[in-house]
């Protein structure tokens, strides 16, 4: 191939490329991003092998980062170029004629589907299968057994979260601003939907590129939104001020992490766990519990931040003017991992928050 620039060989971020045969299928971009995950998820674990810190890893964990970086570099590069002029079409059945990256990210929302049904079932397993720290403790046979803070010896015992979220309007603040920031956000991405598609001529192309990157950009400033509460319920907590004419009353509200609700908590006292006759303090060991929401909403919050990856890169191309109707689809698409996300929250917050 030649490569020189004429009507069927130009240059493209694929290289050179003969059009007339339809779009390039051979991005390295994916691979070179898969190898990059795999070697940070790998140093990453053992960076933190057995509870231990190895520092040893973290330059390799690093290296991952950048690979994956570099991969990700590549792709928003190619795509750059795409103005859906040659959409790749499915040649084989069952999905003969439909568009490749439409198979794609279905078989992909196939696959999470497993991977939370996977997280869904071990929490609901866990839940119906240990015993309920709050049961075990009104029961009160716990004193006798020396379950207590000043013998040392922890039982084990299923701690929800939602036993500390669901505490007060305050500490179940976050996760419900969440929700209604992910509803938000799906309507903003229907929005920059409906804008790139429509026909031309139908709409001046300023407007539509401004309604686009404005709408993606509202998509992404609620996704960070969503991971700032995030973080903020696990490991900061926040201060809520007196205001007398609401009845409001001057607290702080305590993170996850400050109150010992974590992953590893195997001596885990809450203050209500006090017995009143001998004032000994019920010791659980709540870490299957910790694990159960912390690995679950870790994992869709990791989505969110995939999530905002591509919407920096999407909210950057609609500022060039970069979508079209040609090329709309692709927002399509990514509305749909969006709307899979939104969906999964849904059901987190209940399951995880309230129950």
């Amino acid at each position: 191939m030649s490569g020189h620039d004429d009507e069927h060989h130009h240059p493209s971020a694929w290289g050179p490329h003969d059009w007339s045969h339809g779009a390039p299928h051979n991005s390295w971009a994916p691979l070179i991003m898969s190898i990059g995950f795999g070697i940070f998820l790998f140093m990453l674990a053992g960076a933190f092998t057995n509870g231990i810190f190895d520092a040893s890893y973290v330059p390799l964990v690093f290296v991952g980062l950048l690979v994956s970086l570099f991969g990700l570099i590549i792709w928003w590069r190619q795509d750059m170029s795409f103005d859906g002029t040659y959409e790749p079409m499915s040649t084989g059945a069952p999905f003969k004629n439909i568009q490749i990256r439409k198979v794609s990210i279905w078989v992909f929302l196939m696959s999470e589907m497993m991977v939370f049904t996977s997280l869904f079932s071990t929490y609901i397993r866990y839940r119906t299968g240990i015993e309920n720290c709050q049961t075990v403790f009104e029961r009160g046979d716990w004193v006798e057994q020396g379950y207590t803070l000043e013998a040392g010896e922890a039982l084990i015992c299923f701690e929800p979260a939602s036993h500390l979220i669901a505490s007060s309007m305050w500490h179940i603040a976050p996760g419900a601003i969440n929700t209604f920031a992910l509803i938000i956000s799906s309507f903003t991405i229907v929005q920059a939907l409906r804008w790139a598609k429509k026909p031309l001529g139908t709409v001046d192309e300023e407007v539509r590129r401004k309604r686009v990157y404005r709408y993606l950009g509202s998509t992404w400033i609620l996704a960070i939104i969503f991971l700032a509460l995030k973080m903020t319920e696990w490991f900061i907590g926040f201060y809520v001020p007196e205001i007398e004419v609401l009845g409001i009353h001057e607290h702080h509200i305590h993170s996850l992490y400050s109150e010992g609700y974590l992953i590893n908590a195997d001596h885990y006292h809450h203050h209500d766990w006090v017995d009143e006759a001998t004032g000994a303090t019920m010791l659980a060991d709540i870490s299957v519990s910790a694990s159960t929401f912390y690995v679950t909403t870790g994992t869709h919050g990791v989505h969110v931040f995939g999530g905002i990856i591509g919407l920096t890169y999407m909210t950057f191309k609609a500022w060039t003017g970069g979508y079209t109707p040609t090329n709309a689809v692709s927002i399509e698409y990514f509305g749909l991992y969006w709307h899979f996300v939104d969906l999964v929250w849904v059901l987190v917050f209940p399951f995880f928050y309230l129950y």
